[in-house]
């Protein structure tokens, strides 16, 4: 069976209504269906493990889908939150050791380059790390951030001045 829109959302709407047959035809397309999104964001030996905690997680939120509403998208939604605890996980684990295969060609820009931007952070010493992290990154003003970081204004601007300047310097050396 192939996993088209028309398919997945009678298969779920039956599976809603205690279909224990579509339930398991469902499972099996999204089975298939997951692998391949999947196929592309992670290493392969990690395929099963995230296939697997998404059908879990579709299980545990099967009762949530509106049938009023397209399927694919919803399981879309679930899988890219599955992916991205999966990234934070292994980033937690092994900061250090997250490779490109894992994030994939055509992965989040916005989760790419928030791995990027912390790594180059955590080549700064804290006082600009903090500096950098509340002015350019959250938005507080320079009062603000003194203000939190127990820094003087002149520190926190310095800190700042100091810590671009430094990641201008390695973003230039890669």
């Amino acid at each position: 069976m192939r996993a088209d829109e028309a398919t997945l959302a009678r298969l779920m709407a039956l599976s809603q209504a205690g279909d224990r047959q579509a339930y398991a035809a469902l499972l099996e397309a999204c089975e298939r269906w997951l692998r391949g999104y999947y196929s592309r964001r992670i290493a392969p030996g990690q395929l099963d493990d995230l296939v697997q905690e998404t059908l879990i997680a579709l299980h545990n939120k099967r009762a949530s889908w509106d049938p009023a509403r397209p399927f694919l998208p919803w399981l879309a939604a679930i899988a890219r939150y599955r992916w991205v605890d999966h990234l934070r996980r292994l980033y937690r684990h092994d900061a250090g050791e997250l490779h490109e295969e894992l994030i994939g060609s055509d992965a989040e820009p916005a989760i790419a380059a928030r791995i990027s931007l912390e790594r180059l952070l955590a080549l700064l010493p804290e006082g600009q790390q903090q500096a950098i992290a509340l002015v350019k990154i959250e938005g507080l003003s320079i009062v603000e951030a003194a203000e939190k970081t127990g820094q003087s204004e002149s520190l926190v601007k310095v800190n700042i001045h100091r810590g671009l300047k430094k990641l201008a310097l390695l973003i230039e050396k890669e």
